[in-house]
């Protein structure tokens, strides 16, 4: 198919509008992004819509009107409350559901009994609209998956060749897709954020909620309700890893990724290729630059980025949504003071495994050491566990670790006594260790209550004999002993049942596991 470039002049708009009328598809800017628009109440030519973009027939379609009246033949009534934000919205980057008229076709609305419609601010927009005489289905004119053409290049890199024409009206000016709000459920709820905001609904409809599969993923048997709530969606060729920190922390982290890109906020200084979308005090930037900083990605060529998280609300909100289905939700958090937990029984074999990390980066604090470290001489937590376990177990002002353990790991009632005291204070000086990205090492993660600290948890295992025989090796202790250690801690099951991986040092390539697992956590 050859594919015309049109203009926005007059002449061009009405043939636009001819061409749709005609079952054709045409492209062309909205105030959000550019539509990929065809009739909307013709089956074959909306057909044609998922065919062009690649687009599973199960995704709902807008239906894009010219004025405001127009919506009354497409839906069932128009509620107070929908009237209400067509009053005070329309044209706007807004998207209205409400339970759909007859004359809507199932292929439109994606099978659904509600359809979706709003008012493009664009003129462009609307003077295509009013030139076709039918109200225009348009998602974005873009291949499925990637990120929204807010340029007409853009479009014509996705589109040439697969549809009739594109109207190159030049940038869009909001840069994400319009709010999407349903008035088909009890209280009115959106289900994709844009430029018009919940508090902005509020003001005019009381109240707003906010589903569930906006800031998060859509439950495993829940159906898309509206365009843009699939788990993968917006993305660049390029793996996107959504970070969850501030300037600094980000900072400190993207800059040891010497093979990976930056999708940063202006300012930022960071030591790798970067592309910046918007200011980080101004939301209205980054929904602006957002698609078109995903775009420039893949045109250099990257294939890892690290994209620094926006807030989750006003605007703001739009953009994070856009960003975790772009991410496919992989996201690192390192507002917790440790990117990962390491733990496991005595013997398991964890000092291998901290050592492979601190190879590939990681900042690993040793818990025993700083267990060893709080208890020096002139601790205060010397008296509080000569009180616990016998005075005998100060020696010239100095702890006999090994007499303490020796009657700690007695039975479960005095190992906890032990960690009472322990824990508290080894966490807070973990804590004043960590440094981005962190390990904490900790055979008792989970009796220190330590896991909320970290963003996930590894969980080392082997089998008890292979255990029982390193800890005799390794601390030079009967079996018997040894076996006092095991049952003393938590059960082979607990640490698997409540960390995020497990690495099975049973003779398995551990390596191989290692490498696995931070391949998905970073």
């Amino acid at each position: 198919m050859k594919t015309e470039i049109l203009s926005t002049s007059e002449r061009d708009l009405q043939k636009a509008g001819a061409i749709i009328r005609g079952g054709g598809l045409v492209a062309f800017p909205t105030e959000t992004v550019y539509g990929l628009g065809a009739n909307a109440l013709d089956e074959k030519a909306v057909r044609s819509i998922y065919a062009a973009k690649g687009r599973p027939s199960d995704n709902p379609l807008i239906v894009h009107i010219a004025q405001k009246d127009d919506i009354l033949p497409l839906v069932k009534e128009v509620t107070p409350k929908a009237k209400a934000l067509i009053d005070a919205f329309f044209p706007a980057p807004l998207t209205i559901i409400l339970k759909k008229s007859d004359v809507i076709p199932s292929v439109t609305s994606g099978g659904l009994d509600t359809v979706a419609v709003r008012m493009p601010q664009n003129e462009t927009a609307r003077a295509v609209i009013k030139a076709s005489g039918v109200p225009v289905a348009a998602p974005s004119a873009n291949t499925s998956g990637l990120p929204s053409p807010t340029k007409a290049k853009y479009v014509i890199d996705d589109m040439n060749g697969k549809i009739d024409a594109i109207i190159d009206g030049g940038d869009c000016e909001v840069g994400v897709e319009s709010t999407v709000i349903t008035l088909a459920t009890d209280v009115p709820t959106i289900l994709r954020p844009g430029a018009v905001t919940k508090e902005m609904l509020e003001a005019v409809i009381g109240e707003v909620k906010i589903a569930d599969a906006v800031l998060g993923e859509l439950g495993e048997n829940e159906t898309a309700a509206s365009p843009g709530m699939k788990y993968k969606h917006y993305s660049p060729k390029a793996k996107i890893i959504l970070v969850d920190a501030d300037k600094e922390k980000y900072e400190a982290f993207v800059n040891t990724k010497k093979d990976a890109f930056a999708l940063c906020f202006e300012g930022d200084s960071v030591n790798v290729p970067y592309v910046t979308y918007g200011s980080e005090s101004d939301d209205a930037s980054q929904a602006r630059e957002l698609f078109d900083a995903l775009r420039r990605l893949d045109e250099l060529g990257a294939k890892r980025v690290y994209a620094r998280m926006p807030h989750k609300d006003g605007v703001a909100m739009a953009v994070y949504n856009r960003l975790i289905r772009a991410s496919a939700f992989n996201i690192i958090d390192l507002t917790k003071p440790f990117t990962i937990g390491l733990t496991g029984g005595t013997g398991a074999g964890k000092g291998y495994v901290c050592k492979r990390l601190e190879e590939l980066g990681f900042n690993v604090i040793d818990t025993d050491s700083v267990a060893r470290e709080v208890v020096k001489k002139g601790s205060p937590l010397l008296k509080k566990l000569a009180d616990e376990f016998g005075r005998d177990i100060i020696k010239d002002a100095e702890l006999d670790r090994a007499l303490l353990a020796g009657r700690a790991f007695e039975s479960r009632e005095r190992t906890d006594a032990l960690n009472k005291i322990m824990h508290p204070a080894i966490i807070e000086r973990c804590k004043a260790l960590a440094k981005t990205p962190s390990v904490l090492d900790a055979p008792q993660l989970f009796e220190a209550h330590a896991e909320e600290l970290c963003y996930k948890v590894i969980a080392v295992s082997a089998p008890e004999k292979v255990r029982i025989e390193r800890i005799i090796r390794r601390d030079g202790i009967t079996e018997e002993k040894a076996r006092e250690r095991i049952n003393a801690q938590l059960d082979d099951e607990y640490y698997r049942s409540r960390s995020d991986f497990v690495i099975e040092n049973d003779g398995s390539d551990i390596d191989k596991q290692i490498n696995d697992i931070i391949n998905q956590i970073l």
